[in-house]
């Protein structure tokens, strides 16, 4: 989006593909996100709220952690290193870019008649098959008499 002086519940709301009770919810969790009010009583976030945002998001909804332990990391977030914003800039691009590729992947399966053939499988060389040569079955063997059974004498065999 552009970068504005503020953005309402519903940008705000829809930036982050969540419902608006949430963003508001979160308000009343995390001392770090102040939204101003209008006249009315409309919430008016700033873009600083949105990186507050953008960071109890990933905090809560990416990497998993209970409200309690993303607004610890949100205080310790307080002295961030310009690394880790650099890093924060970085996952953003990502996103945005996976969303871009998202878009192209649906647009490209749209334009695809669904009757279409599927993919030919790869073109195997073809290879000439040799006879395989005759193996003649061997002749029965005439039956043995059954080998004796060696045992230990014992004293009552004498």
């Amino acid at each position: 989006m552009a970068e504005k002086l503020f953005y309402t519940m519903g940008e705000v709301a829809e930036m982050f593909d969540v419902n608006a009770s949430l963003i508001r919810y979160w308000g009343t969790q995390f001392p770090a996100l102040k939204p101003h009010r209008n006249k009315k009583g409309n919430r008016l976030f700033t873009p600083a709220d949105i990186e507050v945002l953008k960071r109890i998001y990933h905090y809560v909804k990416e990497c998993g952690m209970t409200l309690e332990g993303a607004n610890r990391a949100l205080r310790g977030d307080r002295t961030q290193t310009p690394e880790a914003n650099a890093d924060m800039e970085l996952l953003d691009r990502l996103h945005n870019l996976r969303s871009m590729l998202v878009a192209v992947r649906d647009s490209l399966g749209e334009d695809t008649p669904q009757s279409a053939a599927p993919a030919a499988a790869p073109v195997q060389p073809v290879v000439e098959a040799t006879p395989a040569p005759e193996v003649a079955e061997p002749e029965p063997q005439p039956e043995q008499p059954a080998k004796p059974v060696y045992r230990e004498q014992t004293l009552f065999d004498f």
